[in-house]
């Protein structure tokens, strides 16, 4: 029986859980930094799952921070303390050293990079917050940066890197050098559960990622260490934490690890807690969980379902009471906060609490709409469970879905799905259906100047052009989000004039609408 308990438990997953996307350039390099060469790696999720904003520079903020404790003067009162046992101190502090040197000896980015990096590092030792916990991703982000910029290839913003001996995956923001990126990192590891014959590259991702995690909040975190979007570091990501929990709980049911489950649930620690050491952030009726823990004005739909989906998974796999309330608590806000993230016509890809934020880029649409569905059929798959629990009940039978697990939550199954699934089918209508524009004129008078009003329902590429008797008078054209766009004119004389608008959306659907207006 333990036999068909398992098999349910991975045929419930593979129906939770999408197939990895098409492959994904990487680039490949050996642990020297030498040898790299660019590859299409299937398993590496697509460019928009990683954060939007461009990473700021924060070397002008990071020197001025590290006037304080030094990074060797740490390691060596961390080694007193017994905090970290001899070897690894001493490593640490040739690392240091070696990295001082090498960067000492670069030149133009390379060495900007490099400089970046070891502030970062600086700032963490000079804010007392270079932990024993944290100094292990801290010293392999020095490490690394070492060896890709002394090996001497280049990057362009946004590129990602793997090295060879390692599953982790890297991402190169100018101006902070190259980071470990924890969703690209657990993306990967989703996708490797979706493969077959990849169980050994899952388990050493999970196994690498969980020795890199960071002691926060109450339990462990997968931190960033750089500057980015106006956040200091470290910071943490409840959309790249939700994922984590995603894999783990994957990497626990595949593997039949049941370390990986006590993994994840250290993990929910930042779920738990208010910003910024969390991103809990109290929101009646609810509970919106952040993407970024340092931007509590920020809140993101896509990133805000992930985790939830993450917390699910958890839960239901890894039979975690307290996973479920984290969820029944984003859950309950979710309900109230869908409606913001909606246009009618395109997704939101945020809003502020107070007013509506940017729409979505063509990605981020498919993305939130993808995560949407995800939610939708695990808060569907719930309710089979339920009643599959049931039915074995009243026959008598002995349980073989997760649904069964001795202990599960009363709240299992509680939620309706529908709201998600509709959400998720209108997201996906959006992508097939043309952009509106409404034509309306203002104060147009002969020789006088007057204002033509276009409003466009949803984020588009635009074109108004304005003629009279066959000649063109005004233009305006660009992306325009949803909204309204005035074109001053000056009509030559009485009569009409002949508004067109061409609007094609991000998914390619054109409309062309045209009005006559009356010019007195």
């Amino acid at each position: 029986m333990l036999v068909l308990r398992t098999l349910a438990l991975l045929l419930v997953l593979a129906a939770l859980l999408p197939q990895a996307a098409s492959a994904e350039p990487l680039v490949l390099v050996d642990a020297d930094g030498r040898n790299a060469v660019t590859v299409d790696d299937p398993a590496l999720p697509s460019a928009a799952e990683l954060p939007a904003p461009a990473a700021g520079n924060g070397l002008g903020a990071a020197a001025r921070a590290a006037a304080g404790t030094s990074v060797p003067a740490t390691i060596t009162r961390l080694r007193k303390r017994g905090q970290l046992d001899a070897d690894t101190a001493n490593q640490y502090r040739k690392d240091w050293s070696s990295s001082v040197g090498v960067a000492s000896k670069l030149s133009g980015t390379a060495r900007a990079e490099m400089r970046a990096v070891l502030a970062n590092a600086r700032m963490f030792a000079a804010d007392k917050v270079l932990t024993a916990s944290r100094l292990p991703a801290v010293m392999l982000t020095v490490t690394r940066n070492r060896s890709w910029w002394a090996g001497g290839s280049s990057l362009s913003s946004g590129n990602r890197v793997r090295f060879r001996d390692s599953e982790i995956i890297w991402q190169y923001y100018p101006g902070q050098g190259i980071q470990i990126q924890w969703l690209g990192t657990f993306g990967r590891a989703n996708a490797l559960w979706s493969f077959k014959g990849k169980d050994d590259e899952l388990s050493t991702l999970l196994s690498e990622a969980r020795s890199l995690a960071a002691n926060r909040a109450g339990g462990i975190a997968y931190e960033y260490l750089f500057f980015f979007g106006g956040g200091r570091p470290p910071w943490v990501s409840g959309l790249a934490q939700g994922t984590a929990l995603t894999a783990f709980s994957r990497g626990g049911a595949r593997l039949k690890d049941p370390a990986l489950f006590d993994d994840a649930r250290d993990a929910l620690g930042i779920f738990r807690t208010a910003p910024p050491r969390g991103v809990r952030l109290k929101s009646p009726p609810g509970v919106h969980y952040l993407q970024y823990s340092y931007a509590t004005n920020q809140r993101i739909g896509n990133g805000f379902v992930q985790s939830l989906n993450g917390l699910h998974d958890l839960a239901l796999f890894g039979n975690v009471e307290e996973a479920w309330k984290l969820l029944t608590d984003g859950e309950r806000h979710l309900r109230s906060e869908l409606r913001s993230f909606d246009t009618g016509a395109w997704s939101r890809y945020e809003h502020t609490g107070r007013r509506p934020g940017a729409e979505s880029t063509l990605e981020y649409h498919k993305l939130f709409g993808q995560f949407l569905r995800g939610f939708c059929d695990r808060l569907t798959k719930d309710r089979e469970l339920v009643s599959a629990k049931a039915a074995q009940a009243e026959a008598g039978d002995e349980p073989t879905t997760p649904a069964d697990t001795k202990g599960r939550s009363p709240i299992a199954g509680k939620t309706d799905p529908k709201r998600y699934c509709n959400a998720a089918d209108r997201f996906d209508g959006y992508l097939t259906t043309a952009p509106r524009a409404s034509i309306r004129g203002k104060a147009l008078r002969a020789k006088s100047r007057g204002t033509v009003r276009v409003w466009v329902n949803k984020i588009s590429n635009v074109t108004i052009t304005v003629s009279q008797k066959g000649q063109q008078i005004a233009s305006r054209g660009g992306q325009f989000g949803r909204g309204t766009y005035d074109v001053a004119v000056r009509p030559r004389s009485g009569g009409k004039l002949t508004v067109t608008v061409i609007a094609t959306d991000l998914a390619g659907n054109r409309k062309q609408e045209s009005a006559a207006l009356t010019v007195r």
